[in-house]
């Protein structure tokens, strides 16, 4: 089995749309929306939700009114602001256990919190796995792992050889969660100034990990000189541009239809993306 974790340093840089593309390009395989703090792979794949599981992240405080004597010494030591009187806003509670460690009454308990929720759905081109965070959670790299090891586990049942996963935006926990053990990163990115100083740190981020690192150039028309460019800081940090998508109001028609591009009227863009998939396809069969 391998797994395909596309990624970005930042958001907005059309990593769903092109997941969303490959999940009509690939066969015999399991998709996977790992980005849980705000998942919208769902909203192009149209999935029917068939099981639907809790996910319980850091404990938090709660103080029995009955036992707590208004010393009022939880309230001062809390660097979050998070208890007033005998009550805990579970919103603001970090679950760092202080108030419970130094409560004279022992009023204090560490109690499960319902943090979000997980779901497995089935789609017209296969099996998928996604998740929502509720608001304001923390955790979300705990989801993460929940989701991709559910992925994992449908493939394995099922008999799919390949995963394909949407990773969260950014170099943080969610990023880190959604690499491990995975066999391929591809990374997309755009030609702006932000795209390509978080390039360079999701490159290093990702190589960290023992997987094969790839770049897409997405809109890279909107500024070829700044794609030129992102192919030299590629060549530099030797890893390669696999591919290069113009910027097509094609793809916001797409979205606004709810449908991956690949499904709507052909275009340049579609070829671009089964020509990237072609690429990558062909890279993750070599890749043991």
């Amino acid at each position: 089995m391998k797994e395909l974790t596309v990624i970005s340093g930042k958001g907005g840089t059309g990593k769903t749309s092109i997941v969303a593309a490959f999940t009509t390009l690939a066969e015999d395989a399991v998709f996977c929306d790992c980005d849980v703090d705000a998942a919208n792979l769902h909203l192009l794949l149209e999935p029917k939700t068939v099981k639907v599981t809790e996910f319980y992240g850091m404990k938090k405080a709660s103080i029995d009114k009955e036992k707590c004597i208004q010393c009022g010494r939880c309230a001062d030591m809390c660097s979050f602001g998070a208890i007033t009187g005998s009550t805990v806003n579970e919103l603001a509670c970090e679950g760092c256990r202080l108030c419970y460690h130094i409560c004279p009454v022992e009023a204090v308990e560490m109690v499960d919190h319902l943090a979000g929720h997980w779901f497995v759905s089935e789609t017209s081109r296969g099996p998928f796995v996604h998740a929502k965070l509720g608001i304001a959670e923390g955790n979300s790299g705990l989801l993460v792992a929940e989701v991709r090891k559910e992925a994992r586990r449908i493939a394995e049942e099922k008999g799919r050889s390949l995963i394909i996963t949407d990773g969260p935006p950014g170099i943080g926990c969610p990023v880190i969660s959604s690499l491990a053990d995975t066999s391929m990163a591809l990374i997309v990115t755009e030609p702006t100034a932000s795209g390509i100083h978080d390039l360079e740190r999701i490159v290093q981020v990702a190589k960290n990990f023992d997987c094969y690192i790839a770049v897409c150039i997405n809109k890279y028309n909107l500024n070829e000189e700044n794609s030129r460019y992102i192919e030299g800081i590629s060549r530099k940090l030797k890893v390669p541009v696999v591919g290069r998508i113009s910027y097509d109001t094609t793809m916001h028609r797409a979205v606004v239809n709810k449908k991956p591009v690949t499904l709507v009227p052909e275009g340049k863009v579609q070829q671009e993306i089964k020509d990237l998939w072609a690429e990558v396809y062909n890279i993750i069969k070599t890749i043991k």
